[in-house]
């Protein structure tokens, strides 16, 4: 059965006024695909709910993935844009990539790519906190983190932070992706490096989330039993997976931090973002990327197989993204600078479809020529997946009301 929405007024995805009152099940409509939903008109104002994540999890590259040397390759431009990197063939029929993301290369066919992300702001903090947001405000954080809002609407869940980040928060002179005015108890709960040999066992990992909550009845039940379950207790303790599979993702900071990304959704956690940062290479950029592209192409391609194979991408919703990407010309001290008006984005899991292609850009990958996709598209979405409403209307310490989202749009063509 599939979850719609019933509305007396002019379809929008998502208005001010569905509530989780306005689902229905309806049997009868089973037979309806997702995009035949998505651009339904009836007289009764039909438009697709269609929750199919339960959890997230968000692949941050802070400091800017270069969409030129990684999946929006221009063999045709001069040398100065194209870079040194050669386009290859990829799981899904015409689309190329880097050279140096065969293992993605595999994958491709499991996901949908986002050529066409854009916004208009080069700062690292500013941006930083208006993609984990969807909201543009100040570089210290005016509104609260999309994760902060699930771990509002969602709360504690079997025992378990709803919004847990690996290693840390992004950074860069100060934290980001914070709670804002929903205040430190929808803080991100920070699981540290889980490629550290003397990585926390899951008694401190638990007495530190203890430490966050509010009250002690979160903790215990009313017979004073713990409510945290010896399973949510071993979901960070990483060497339960056997050896192979850790090498596979990599033993690496980003590596073991998407298999404890993996552990922690399947045990509750409703949102993690991991925080792989160091791409902001303004000098000497292709030296770095030849470390740095395989290491992503490793762990990145070992996470959705891995999630695939065990039936996890099924209702886990994955996105990667950057707070921008890089200039499409290639600078004075061969590096790439800030640029926020084109970006590739990935999405896979969750009714996403796969070997999608959204949007594309301009020869020289300055700019989007189709369906240019904004920070708030994509913050829009997310909620969407797991059921929020974006315009859902939160409050601050003043008691004033705000919507959690005040633009965007549910990008449809992730399901079509």
């Amino acid at each position: 059965m599939l979850d719609i929405v019933l509305m007396n007024q002019p379809t929008r995805p998502f208005s001010a006024t569905t509530t989780r009152r306005d689902f229905l099940r309806l049997g009868s409509l089973a037979g309806l695909t997702l995009p035949a939903l998505v651009h339904s008109q009836g007289a009764a104002g039909t438009i697709p709910l269609a929750p199919r994540a339960r959890s997230v999890i968000l692949i941050f590259l802070g400091g800017g993935l270069s969409h030129l040397d990684s999946f929006d390759v221009k063999p045709e431009a001069s040398e100065d844009i194209r870079g040194p990197y050669s386009p290859i063939r990829t799981s899904v029929p015409g689309l190329t990539i880097s050279e140096k993301l065969p293992l993605m290369g595999r994958v491709m066919d499991r996901l949908t790519l986002v050529r066409s992300g854009t916004h208009d702001n080069n700062h690292h903090e500013t941006a930083t906190n208006w993609v984990l947001s969807g909201r543009l405000g100040t570089p210290f954080g005016d509104y609260p983190a999309v994760g902060a809002v699930v771990a509002h609407e969602t709360g504690l869940s079997a025992g378990m932070p709803p919004y847990v980040a690996v290693p840390r928060n992004p950074s860069y002179t100060w934290e980001l992706g914070k709670s804002a005015f929903l205040g430190p108890r929808y803080e991100a709960f920070k699981a540290g490096d889980p490629s550290q040999i003397n990585y926390p066992g899951p008694a401190a990992v638990m007495d530190q989330i203890c430490q966050r909550i509010a009250t002690s009845e979160d903790c215990h039940s009313q017979s004073q039993e713990p409510v945290i379950s010896s399973e949510a207790r071993r979901a960070f303790v990483l060497d339960q997976e056997p050896a192979w599979l850790r090498d596979r993702y990599g033993r690496t900071t980003a590596g073991q931090s998407l298999l404890l990304a993996r552990r922690l959704v399947e045990r509750g956690v409703r949102f993690v973002i991991v925080n792989y940062e160091n791409w902001d290479y303004h000098t000497r950029i292709f030296e770095n990327l030849n470390q740095k592209l395989p290491e992503f192409d490793q762990s990145v391609s070992a996470l959705i197989e891995d999630l695939d194979a065990r039936g996890s991408l099924a209702d886990t919703l994955l996105v990667v993204l950057s707070e921008f990407s890089r200039t499409p010309k290639v600078n004075k001290v061969a590096g790439r600078d800030h640029w926020a008006h084109a970006n590739s984005l990935l999405f896979a899991g969750a009714g996403v479809q796969r070997g999608g292609v959204v949007g594309k850009t301009d020869r020289h990958g300055a700019f989007p020529t189709q369906r240019p996709v904004s920070p708030a598209d994509v913050a829009f979405t997310i909620l969407t997946a797991l059921g929020i409403d974006p315009r859902k209307q939160l409050h601050l310490p003043d008691g004033r009301p705000m919507p959690i989202l005040d633009q965007g749009e549910f990008i449809h063509e992730l399901f079509t």
